[in-house]
């Protein structure tokens, strides 16, 4: 008789013991069997199990056998078995064989049982998987060559099963899930159980013995798509910077894991990564020189992450940057990035179009790029950084953002800092804040990435200066000892902090003599006190105000700071507004016209603009506020903002304004019912508005409104829609509404975005101060129009706040087209 081959030996043993587990009653012969079963798994020398019949019962049979186990738990000879044999022999099948199928059926049967006390059993069973590291040892099997072979979808199956492992039960189990499958703490387990199979694989390296990291790449790369990579490398990252800064085969490893990842899975690992690391040095030690060898990592780290992407911190930047510049092999795509970032700030399209947070994140690179370079290098792209900063500088400061203007001032001023062209250096003047202040610090290279922690010796430390006891300070006032004391230095000097230099001159007391001063007097004092005075002696007499009101106007409109006073632009702010509110119409028609006429600069233009929007701001007030005149308009600030600047100064006139509108139920405590007052603005509203629509389509010499002024553009629409606010349900309001749409129509889609934002400021404008009836009756010919420009914006213009601006306007729209729509008696009287 033939003897058996050592596969159908074990075959037929297998099948004998699931036999002997179905019709047995006999709990003897049922733990037999699970002693047999384990005996294929049990490696100690004296087993009668050879090895070729233990790698057939793994290879061919093991996942059967726990399919049969799982199939069997309800089945009486389970019950039977006490609590420490369940343990021993049952649970131990799971927790000894090959990992990688006892996780498949673990979380085929969790995924199959309903809710019942097998269901938990195998949860726990499964916790229990975790806590004692057979994920490392799944993840190992793969890396050596004895790994078991299996078929791509049988993979797929796996890396599935491994990295969504806290979905599977969390759908099964939901608010019974156990801590350990919650991702906050199954995702960091898994990366140690990454390093645990990594640090085996340096091992076996280092002994001679060939290993594989594809599988550990993948599910490594599969964690960080499937949105994980956080909680991945922030365990990984660290410890793999500790472990090649000193360790050649621990870098071989790394670079090898980060090589095999894949394509459609790098860019989720590499942005991580960037983010998890302590510097570009650790960065280097991880992965090598992976972006010359690896298409898609160059893809991302050289140019979706510093062109494509802005949401990262400035850290980022240097560590993207200071990778490419810290290897020589590695310089050459320093430079491709810097002539790339270069292109993209100067690009004259890409400020007006993309949003303010990625042109400052490209500045940022732009201005780190430069300080990594050498001298030869410098020299090397030196036309091309002139051409950058020329054309860069002339894009930025033509944009009407304040932000947009400050960053080309000061990458101007670093870039040309760098190149030293002929010795000097450009110079601009603007308020630093903390954007400026970063920018300007980037030129300055870091210290150190990777500080070690040094103690901190308090006796060698230097002591505050500025901290002195007061023992100390009666110490060193006391004189010396051998100083020779005059008896007039004994005398104690008079206090004089409080005294006042007393001045020739006097403030004046009339409006002509301040007039006068400012005319022809060429002392400074005298010019600075009749500055001061204006303002207070228009309040007091509005009579002699009048008289000259269009001549005081024309001369604080032409009137330079050739003595630098303190608070000029303010004080002759404050008096321009001052004669605008005593006699309206004359100071009004003066302006407006000299808005649009030759030979003056865009300052000027704005200031007619500022003046007028405070003077129609100030006749809005109630006429029985009384004036204090110590609390004038130039005290309250150096320089009064245009109301368009300020976002929020708009967005509370909005708020304030449909608040008002707003019907409630209940007010609390009833209130005495408000007093009628006239609104001074009404009947003078005209004079403001429909003086700055004329000429604004005729070109100057040195003023082109639709041309190239923006900034003047964008404010005069930002006035207009002011004053449209400030005439709300006034009779002209449906007339001035109408030539608004009109005005603004054409400039709906223009390019700059303080444009685009004046123009839905002044259409809100407009549904917030035209009545219903009006509305519908006046404008019905435009409103289907305007809805649908207002949804487009709403949904694809790339500036936020014009988008916000869209959405309240199609609100506003809405709600007043509604309350018209509803009323039956409006409705009557319009047919």
């Amino acid at each position: 008789m033939e003897s058996l081959t050592p596969h159908t030996e074990v075959r037929l043993a297998v099948a004998q013991c699931f036999r002997t587990l179905t019709s047995s009653t006999n709990t003897k012969d049922t733990i037999n069997a699970l002693h047999t079963l384990h005996s294929y798994l049990d490696e100690r020398p004296g087993n009668k199990i050879t090895s070729v019949q233990r790698v057939e019962f793994r290879r061919a049979h093991f996942t059967r056998t726990l399919q049969f186990l799982v199939n069997s738990i309800q089945a009486d000879w389970f019950h039977s078995l006490t609590e420490a044999q369940r343990t021993d022999l049952w649970d131990g099948l799971f927790l000894r064989g090959p990992p990688e199928q006892t996780l498949l059926v673990l979380m085929d049967g969790i995924g199959e049982l309903r809710a019942s006390a097998s269901l938990d059993h195998l949860v726990s069973i499964t916790e229990r998987f975790l806590q004692i590291h057979r994920l490392a040892d799944l993840l190992w099997s793969y890396c050596v060559h004895s790994a078991p072979s299996d078929t791509p979808q049988l993979r797929e199956t796996l890396l599935g099963r491994l990295v969504s492992l806290p979905d599977l039960t969390a759908n099964r189990l939901h608010l019974n899930t156990k801590p350990l499958f919650l991702p906050q703490q199954y995702y960091p387990l898994l990366a140690s159980e990454i390093l645990t199979a990594l640090e085996r694989t340096c091992r076996a390296l280092k002994d001679g013995t060939d290993c594989s990291l594809i599988f550990v790449a993948e599910t490594l790369g599969k964690v960080c798509i499937q949105g994980h990579s956080r909680s991945v490398l922030a365990v990984l990252a660290p410890q793999l910077a500790v472990y090649t800064s000193s360790d050649m085969v621990w870098q071989r490893v790394c670079w090898k894991l980060f090589e095999n990842v894949p394509q459609r899975w790098s860019e989720s690992v590499l942005t991580a990564l960037v983010q998890a690391v302590s510097g570009p040095e650790a960065l280097g030690r991880v992965i090598g020189n992976l972006v010359l060898t690896n298409k898609k990592a160059q893809f991302v780290i050289t140019h979706k992450l510093l062109l494509l992407q802005y949401k990262y911190e400035t850290r980022v930047l240097r560590i993207i940057l200071g990778y490419l510049a810290a290897d020589k092999e590695r310089r050459p795509l320093l430079i491709q990035v810097l002539r790339c970032v270069s292109q993209a700030w100067a690009n004259p399209s890409a400020v007006k179009h993309t949003p303010l947070e990625q042109q400052l994140y490209v500045s940022k690179a732009l201005l780190l790029s430069v300080s990594l370079l050498n001298d030869s290098e410098l020299q090397e792209l030196r036309s091309d950084l002139l051409q950058c900063m020329l054309g860069g500088m002339q894009s930025h400061l033509d944009s009407s953002v304040v932000r947009i203007r400050h960053m080309g001032m000061v990458v101007g001023e670093c870039l040309s800092s760098r190149m030293d062209i002929n010795g000097a250096e450009l110079k601009f003047e603007y308020d630093q804040d903390e954007e400026t202040k970063e920018l300007l610090s980037l030129m300055t290279p870091l210290s150190g990435e990777e500080p070690e922690a040094e103690p901190v010796n308090r006796i060698d430390s230097p002591q505050d200066t500025s901290e002195t006891t007061p023992s100390a300070q009666r110490e060193a006032s006391k004189p010396a000892p051998d100083s020779d004391l005059d008896s007039d230095d004994e005398l104690t000097p008079y206090d004089m902090s409080a005294d006042q230099e007393m001045n020739k001159a006097s403030p004046p007391r009339y409006l002509r003599d301040c007039l006068e001063n400012l005319i022809s007097s060429d002392e400074p004092v005298r010019v600075e006190l009749s500055l001061r005075a204006a303002e207070s002696l228009v309040w007091k007499n509005s009579f002699a105000a009048r008289e000259i009101s269009v001549q005081l106007s024309k001369v604080f409109l032409h009137m330079e700071d050739k003595y630098s006073i303190r608070g000029f632009m303010s004080l002759r702010q404050a008096t321009m507004v001052a004669l605008a509110v005593t006699d309206t119409i004359p100071v009004t028609q003066y302006l407006t016209t000299e808005f649009y006429s030759l030979n003056y600069s865009l300052r000027q233009r704005l200031d007619i603009l500022e003046v007028l929007a405070l003077a129609a701001q100030e006749l809005s007030k109630p006429i029985t506020e009384t004036r204090d005149s110590s609390m004038s308009i130039s005290a309250s600030t150096d320089l009064t903002p245009y109301p368009g600047d300020n976002p929020v100064h708009w967005r509370q006139e909005v708020e304030k304004r449909i608040q008002s509108k707003t019907r409630r139920l209940s007010k609390g405590v009833p209130r005495p019912p408000a007093k009628a007052i006239p609104n001074r603005y009404t009947p003078v509203a005209g004079h403001f508005f429909f003086p700055l629509l004329c000429n604004y389509d005729k070109p100057q010499v040195t003023f082109d409104l639709l041309g190239s002024d923006h900034l003047v553009l964008g404010r005069l629409i930002h006035t207009l829609g002011l004053f449209m606010h400030l005439a709300a349900n006034a009779p002209i309001a449906a007339q001035m509404g109408r030539a608004l749409l009109d005005f603004v129509w054409a400039l709906r889609y223009h390019v700059d975005m303080m444009v685009r934002r004046g123009v839905l400021f002044a259409v809100c404008s407009v549904f917030l101060s035209v009545n219903s009836q009006n509305l519908l009756v006046d404008l019905s010919d435009q409103l289907f129009e305007t809805r649908m420009w207002l949804a487009d914006v709403a949904e694809g213009d790339p500036d936020a706040d014009c988008r916000s601006l869209a959405i309240q306007s199609l609100v506003l729209m809405d709600k007043s087209l509604k309350k018209q729509l509803q009323d039956p008696q409006a409705l009557s009287l319009e047919s």
